[in-house]
């Protein structure tokens, strides 16, 4: 819950802050997702998740004891990494440790307890607002949120104490499949975080879209280029074949672009739903986004679940189809039908989470059934996380528009809402995994 507790700090504060700090940490958390995940592959899915768990919420709470820019530079940095990780490697656990339930009630529950960590922020940034703010806290209370965030960490107690290790990693481990990951992958990793370090940086410069869009493909290649080759190298280490190592890298490119639309629809699109809201009332009502949050992540929670459901019950492949069809239009209707606030807008914005955030009960249901055992959590990690970068991009194009549009959002969140149409094409060439066991 990290990354909804700073969120919830620029919404207690009724501001969206800079438009490229999003991109810089969801970049770092594409490093995080890699780097932690290559990590639960080799040592172990409790080992790693501990230490990503312990890394973003320890970061979370020292942020309450900043007192210069750059402390929260640096801790928002290293939070970002640990967050990353922890996706990938608890989907991988929870599939793994649970393989005789039904895999849509599992990634239904992951789903919706992501999202309810919005809802459960909405309220503390609602109770802020009632508060008096105290001197030690800062403005609008934000070391307090700070603090919160640290709370997590008694979870790697719980974790190391009373979760046991994934049984089909172990079976791997003792098979030897674990063992060809390599220590030298860390630089080329870093590599790749400095690419995506080096877009964000590259959008916040006066450049003309003539230097920054090539220059930007370039370094969204390079990225990705260097999260794989860590897969790419265990892969001609472990001896597969050569059908196996390109049916692998060409389901982590097609889980990254499942993964990367709706992330990029989300961040350049649907979260910016509280700050049209703030611009709607003026920034005079400090109860109007934090409770179009509370009913958006409601209804994401519940979304979440019902999709993973659906996709149980009718394949991955139509039910992502469909949700692509009904998110774009319940984007396109939210930003086009209201220029005011009251209660018909709130009641969308929960449709709007209902529909757009099913896919984060859809991505842990289909992301583990593509790769085996070894590089499961290495493989989800970047799949899942590449999609940080690819949103990345998305929201910072989103400020672009907004400026060329006069801070029209219908205008402007309607050309992201576009994106939905590329998830119809990805998933038309997607393998159907409903029915199939997990890869051992």
């Amino acid at each position: 819950m990290f990354e909804e507790m700073r969120l919830a700090g620029f919404l207690a504060k009724g501001s969206s802050g800079d438009p490229t700090a999003l991109p810089a940490r969801t970049t770092h958390a594409a490093t995080g997702g890699v780097l932690f995940g290559r990590l639960g592959d080799r040592v172990g899915r409790v080992k790693a998740m501990t230490l990503s768990v312990f890394v973003y919420a320890g970061c979370s709470g020292l942020c309450g004891f900043a007192t210069a820019p750059w402390h929260l530079a640096v801790l928002r940095f290293l939070g970002a990494l640990g967050m990353g990780g922890e996706w990938a490697l608890g989907v991988a656990l929870v599939m793994e440790l649970f393989a005789d339930t039904p895999r849509g009630k599992l990634a239904g529950a992951i789903g919706a307890a992501g999202n309810l960590g919005y809802a459960v922020v909405a309220v503390v940034a609602l109770g802020l607002n009632q508060m008096p703010t105290f001197e030690f806290a800062g403005a609008s209370n934000w070391r307090l949120l700070m603090f919160l965030g640290a709370l997590p960490a008694v979870l790697t107690l719980f974790l190391r104490l009373f979760v046991p290790e994934s049984k089909s990693w172990e079976t791997a481990r003792d098979e030897g499949k674990v063992n060809h990951w390599s220590a030298s992958d860390l630089p080329v990793i870093l590599v790749g975080m400095a690419a995506g370090v080096g877009m964000v940086a590259l959008w916040a410069t006066p450049y003309s879209l003539v230097v920054r869009v090539p220059l930007t493909l370039i370094l969204v290649a390079t990225a990705g280029g260097c999260f794989l080759a860590p897969i790419g190298r265990y892969l001609e280490a472990s001896g597969a074949p050569d059908a196996e190592v390109r049916r692998s890298l060409g389901r982590l490119l097609f889980g990254a672009g499942l993964a990367g639309v709706p992330l990029l629809a989300t961040w350049a699109g649907v979260m910016w739903q509280y700050t049209f809201v703030h611009k709607l009332t003026d920034g005079r009502d400090p109860t109007a986004v934090p409770t179009v949050m509370l009913v958006s992540a409601t209804g994401a929670a519940l979304g979440s679940f019902a999709i993973a459901l659906l996709g149980d019950r009718f394949g991955r492949r139509p039910v992502y189809a469909v949700l692509c069809v009904l998110s774009l239009a319940a984007l396109l209707s939210f930003y086009t039908m209201h220029d005011h606030y009251g209660p018909a807008l709130v009641v969308h914005a929960g449709v709007v989470g209902f529909v757009c955030a099913g896919f984060y009960g859809w991505l842990p249901l289909y992301l583990p059934e593509l790769f085996p055992t070894a590089i499961r959590a290495a493989g989800q990690g970047f799949s899942f996380n590449f999609g940080r970068v690819i949103a990345a991009v998305g929201a910072l194009q989103t400020t672009a528009l907004l400026n060329a549009f006069d801070n029209d959002y219908a205008r402007a969140c309607s050309v992201t809402a576009v994106v939905y149409l590329v998830g119809l094409v990805l998933i038309a060439f997607a393998p159907e995994t409903r029915g199939k066991p997990l890869p051992a």
